[in-house]
């Protein structure tokens, strides 16, 4: 699972047949079943490149994805949100950011070691406690679906977007956060247990948020566009 999360990461158009074929080059005596199933367990979706944490709960209203060709322009105008998979020495846990799309800032993240809505609700309410968004977008998964996480939403006059279930970058700007956290925390770190975890990803997020410049925004720092 560890090699597998690196392989996917680094190419997430990779589908089950050729990230088998990369774990046997890498000295894993697997077949597509394993790799398939494993892939189930991490929450990685094969058919298109987008990590897929949760299975759509049909009883919860999808909302439209409301941000194509839409030009983003300021900040808070809209923040999105998804989950991923960071593994430990012995097992995983699962991890849920916030981020403003305009600035790239994190505004708020949390951990958990099941895929229940709570971890996801604490870490959109400490992300109010802040500011508040035009528009918050989402993928489908039950999480971001459930009642008792859009109604926090609606409750704040805020609307609601979700990814298109056939796109893969719909939320293109955390996909790329996953991309950074991965390769420049996680894969670099060999965490023995959570609170190893959390200590690491609130240095990285720290670092991403305030030091780290970002080509997109000028070479600017998140934490600088969004408090100008």
């Amino acid at each position: 699972m560890r090699k597998l999360d690196e392989i996917y990461t680094k190419c997430p158009f990779y589908g089950v047949r050729k990230l088998t074929v990369l774990l046997k080059k890498n000295g894993f005596e697997v077949n597509r079943k394993r790799v398939r199933r494993l892939m189930r367990k991490m929450g990685l979706e094969t058919l298109y490149p987008k990590p897929n944490m949760s299975r759509v709960n049909k009883e919860n209203k999808v909302y439209p994805y409301l941000l194509k060709n839409v030009e983003i322009k300021k900040i808070n105008e809209v923040w999105s949100t998804d989950i991923t998979y960071v593994r430990m020495r012995q097992g995983f846990i699962y991890l849920v950011a916030i981020i403003d799309w305009y600035s790239r800032y994190v505004l708020a993240w949390e951990v958990s070691n099941t895929l229940d809505s709570s971890f996801c609700i604490s870490a959109l309410e400490r992300a109010l406690r802040l500011a508040k968004p035009e528009i918050f977008n989402s993928d489908q998964g039950s999480q971001f679906t459930s009642k008792e996480f859009t109604k926090v939403l609606l409750a704040q006059g805020i609307s609601i977007s979700m990814d298109s279930k056939d796109r893969a970058f719909d939320n293109i700007f955390v996909e790329r956060l996953w991309r950074s956290v991965k390769t420049e925390e996680v894969y670099l770190n060999d965490y023995e247990n959570v609170p190893m975890a959390i200590s690491g990803l609130a240095r990285y997020f720290s670092l991403y948020n305030k030091e780290r410049p970002h080509q997109s925004l000028g070479y600017l720092t998140p934490a600088s566009v969004y408090f100008a």
